[in-house]
């Protein structure tokens, strides 16, 4: 995965002949699966992104100019909308290994992608469906209705459906294609290059239709984007493979944890001491286990001592297991096998370190929803061109992609120059870079806001008292703040994806992403009650940005995230790695 990641932003991608060729016939039969899946995937991959970007990139400003929300309280719901749309996947994941599979969910949630954008032209277009406009020289605007707001918040609700089918189980569904190893990194390499890409395109093109032609354009655009993406992904359902629903990897962990609560009286050590301790170790290799697998003769080994409450899911006591056939459970909620208490053990060990990144998120997502508002009250303008406060994102993201391209091509081959040869830096270090990063980026934004507001000051009360004064500084000081985000991200964010995939156990190593969306989702909602109780205990955020004191805000994002990558040294020390290196 780490490769998957780091060579998404500008590698070379190449195939070799083996995977260019189209899927053989096999007993009369085509075979499923390979290349020539590739397009018909690919358009789906860019329109899914690009219709997104296109709903979510403005929301702030639509609430703000069309809906008359206070600017700050925007920000907010934005921010609520962006935890949404990052925790959704994940039960997403689940719903399509458990029970469907990956194309039928992601057909589904384009569907739903298409239904979304329709609703956001129809918020746009139809004039009773959001509140007339400003009158000049009145004191107050017309605030939307609660009818209103439904209906938009229904096309946000069926955004974040969408987004929960897709998001995942679209570079699922494409790594189920392809057998070699070496197709699917190239699989994933294109993945990112179109994450990334069509984040870029949907929040810079279609942001500026809706900015600077209309937000009806705006949105009809991104729901005809979103249909076409539909149409190819249904086109090429007849060369997909459909690998078969494989059950929730989460029902081991549950069962484990069930199994050891009702177990709980159990004297381990006793039982050892007297010779009638037993672990279940489960079928041996060539018998299929009750969760479909085969372990082999290698998982017969007594479980750790680390977590040692948890052992009892794994000892034998009357009735759990058939006395005619040792390894086969009768009651799979009370005995588990050695393996996996071992594998909910694993998940333990790093959830410290998962902990530690949470705020980095939470940080991240302040500065996203806040420098927008930032872009508002400065000066947009290049020539006559004026560029969307919302596209002000989009520095972060080419920061992103130009920093993997850097680290892979530049900084790794440099680090193994320098020690002769030894490989890359691990996980853990290139996280902790991009907690340093972050730490620096929080700063950056605190010390641009600072030099906003000597503007502002500079203009007298007439500027501080005026929402709608525009500082003459030029809102590109907010590309170095995001540089520095978006360089910490390519650090920490690969670099999470490489850990949990690598440390899980092989039962959960699909829902390594799935951590990090976690850690997303967590970030955006725990930003907003962050900044909710600054709101609360200061009066650093007013609605008008040009009396507020948010560098303040900056500022103390900066000693939280400082003090956190404390905690994440600490962490790290303590940590061993399982599977480093294998």
């Amino acid at each position: 995965m780490e490769e998957e990641r780091s060579r998404a932003g500008g590698a070379a991608v190449a195939v070799d002949g083996e995977s260019l060729r189209r899927p053989e016939e096999e007993g009369g039969r085509r075979k499923k699966g390979g290349w020539i899946t590739f397009p018909f995937m690919a358009v789906s991959l860019l329109a899914f992104g690009l219709s997104s970007a296109g709903a979510m990139g403005n929301l702030v400003v639509y609430l703000v100019k069309e809906y008359h929300v206070p600017s700050v309280d925007a920000a907010q719901i934005s921010t609520i909308v962006s935890g949404c749309i990052s925790v959704a996947p994940v039960a997403g994941a689940i719903v399509a290994d458990a029970f469907f599979g990956c194309f039928p969910v992601v057909a589904v949630a384009m569907v739903f992608s298409v239904l979304a954008l329709v609703v956001f032209t129809l918020t746009a277009s139809v004039r009773g469906l959001r509140p007339a406009a400003c009158v000049p020289g009145a004191t107050a605007c017309e605030a939307a209705t609660a009818g209103q707001m439904a209906v938009l918040y229904a096309g946000v609700f069926l955004l974040c459906v969408s987004s929960a089918g897709a998001r995942f189980n679209q570079a699922t569904m494409g790594a189920d294609q392809f057998d070699a190893a070496a197709d699917r990194d190239v699989f994933f390499n294109w993945y990112f290059i179109f994450f990334y890409g069509s984040a870029v395109l949907g929040s810079t093109v279609l942001v500026y239709v809706q900015d600077a032609v209309s937000w009806e354009l705006g949105f009809g655009l991104a729901a005809t984007i979103a249909a076409a993406g539909l149409a190819a992904l249904l086109l090429g359902a007849r060369y997909y493979r459909r690998p078969a629903a494989r059950g929730s990897p989460f029902t081991g962990i549950a069962r484990v944890v069930v199994a050891a609560a009702r177990k709980r009286k159990i004297d381990v050590a006793a039982a050892a001491a007297s010779g009638d301790l037993k672990f279940y170790y489960g079928p041996r290799s060539g018998d299929g286990d009750d969760d479909g697998g085969k372990p082999s003769d290698d998982d017969n080994f007594a479980p750790s001592d680390s977590f040692s409450f948890l052992n009892r899911a794994a000892v034998i006591t009357d009735g759990d297991v058939d006395a005619a056939d040792a390894a086969a459970p009768l009651r799979p909620w009370r005995v588990c096998t050695v393996r996996q208490v071992e594998d909910l053990k694993a998940v333990l060990r790093i959830l410290p370190l998962w902990s530690s990144s949470i705020f980095l998120s939470i940080s991240i997502g302040v500065q996203l929803n806040f420098t927008v508002l930032q872009a508002l009250a400065m000066d947009r303008a290049i020539g006559r061109f004026h560029v969307p406060a919302a596209s002000m994102v989009v520095s972060s993201f080419v920061a992103v992609v130009v920093s993997l391209g850097l680290i892979d091509r530049a900084l790794l081959p440099l680090w193994r120059a320098l020690t002769g040869g030894r490989r890359a830096p691990t996980p853990l270090q290139r996280i902790g870079v991009g907690h340093v990063l972050t730490v620096l980026s929080m700063a950056a934004s605190a010390a641009v806001e600072r030099r906003r507001l000597a503007t502002v000051r500079a203009h007298g009360e007439a500027a501080r008292d005026n929402p709608a004064w525009v500082s003459p500084l030029p809102a590109a000081w907010l590309v170095l703040p995001f540089a520095l985000s978006g360089a910490g991200e390519a650090f920490h964010f690969p670099a999470q994806v490489t850990l949990y995939y690598q440390e899980f156990p092989p039962s959960l190593k699909n829902t390594a992403s799935g951590m990090v969306a976690m850690i997303v989702a967590l970030g955006f909602y725990l930003s907003t009650a962050l900044v909710d109780a600054v709101r609360r205990a200061t009066a650093w955020l007013p609605d008008n940005m040009n009396a507020s004191r948010l560098e303040n805000l900056y500022w103390l994002l900066a000693v939280l995230v400082a003090i956190n990558f404390g905690y994440y040294l600490a962490c790290a020390k303590l940590y061993k790695y399982q599977n480093f290196g294998k």
